[in-house]
């Protein structure tokens, strides 16, 4: 009675190391998989036989197991552990690598600052000219370098300051700046204009007299242009021309009188070389020009009246 009492311990207690092993195994704990017991002490198949009857028995009184044991494996799967050990050290030195690779620092996006816009050095009014001297005044705080459309430098101009310079035929400037460029029209240079006005009624007059004439400023002679010290005047013909005198608009003003001749015996030895200078009124007629000649542009205007009379004096 003893010893089968101590049976029956003996095979709860190799059921439960039995159980304990099989849930180590279920919940992923490491098993050695080495022998515990040399295979002389290994428990034979009638002694396993007769320990399943007694858990039946036990089974019988009111203890529940479910165990079942596999009868094939019979040793030890040496080359499944020294692939585990492998797979193991890998996963070890590839978690170490991990561990040892730094994040990625956050990279904090930089921004761009707005480009300053800087006011225009020059005043908005302001125009340039062909085949002139041009003024620049740089009312800014940079240098502002004046180019043509194939990026020649015409002119450098110094903060606060002024400078003069010469432009050919370009349509177009570019100023530049800072960092920041304008383009600005050139105007084209038209020839200069010149403009005749009689201003006497003597020659409304039957009778007309080249004294009186001498006496008195018969025309005006007005030239005009944007450059107008650029510009050469010269006349031709019997005339006095007075000193040119700039008016309000900056053009200059001459004044025109007859310059034929002194005395009677002049005046008919003229009319005798110039007979065919009688209109039909019989009326005798002295033409004279006034030319404007742009020296830069090259441009020239040619612009003639007449003087008309009929003798030399009362």
């Amino acid at each position: 009675m003893v010893r089968r009492s101590r049976d029956a311990k003996f095979v709860i207690y190799q059921v439960l190391y039995i159980f304990v092993i099989t849930v180590l195994a279920l919940k992923g704990a490491e098993i050695n998989l080495g022998e515990v017991v040399s295979k002389e002490n290994v428990v034979q198949k009638s002694v396993r036989d007769s320990l399943i009857n007694v858990v039946d028995s036990l089974s019988e009184l009111g203890l529940k197991f479910n165990i079942e044991i596999d009868s094939n494996v019979v040793t030890e799967n040496k080359s499944l552990k020294e692939k585990l050990s492998k797979l193991n050290n890998q996963v070890a030195s590839l978690s170490k690598k991990v561990i040892e690779i730094p994040k990625p620092e956050k990279v904090i996006p930089v921004e761009k600052k707005k480009e300053e816009i800087l006011p225009a050095p020059f005043s908005k009014n302001l125009e340039f000219l062909q085949y002139a001297t041009n003024t620049a005044e740089n009312k800014g705080d940079y240098e502002v370098s004046i180019v043509d459309a194939a990026n020649n430098v015409i002119a450098n101009v110094n903060p606060k300051s002024k400078k003069d310079f010469e432009l050919a035929d370009q349509s177009e400037v570019i100023i530049k700046y800072g960092n920041q460029s304008d383009r600005i029209k050139v105007k084209k240079n038209y020839p200069p204009e010149i403009e005749i006005k009689k201003v006497t009624n003597k020659m409304d007059k039957s009778d007309i007299y080249v004294k009186d004439l001498q006496r008195t400023t018969c025309f005006t002679v007005e030239i005009k242009d944007e450059r107008i010290d650029q510009i050469k005047v010269s006349s031709s013909g019997p005339i006095t021309v007075s000193a040119p005198q700039k008016n309000k608009n900056g053009n200059l003003v001459y004044n025109v009188s007859l310059q034929l001749v002194n005395t009677a015996d002049k005046f008919d030895e003229w009319t005798d070389r110039n007979s065919q200078l009688v209109d039909q009124e019989g009326r005798y007629k002295a033409n004279f020009f006034f030319t404007a000649f742009d020296n830069k542009s090259k441009q020239k205007t040619e612009v003639g009246d007449v003087f008309y009379f009929t003798d030399f004096s009362k």
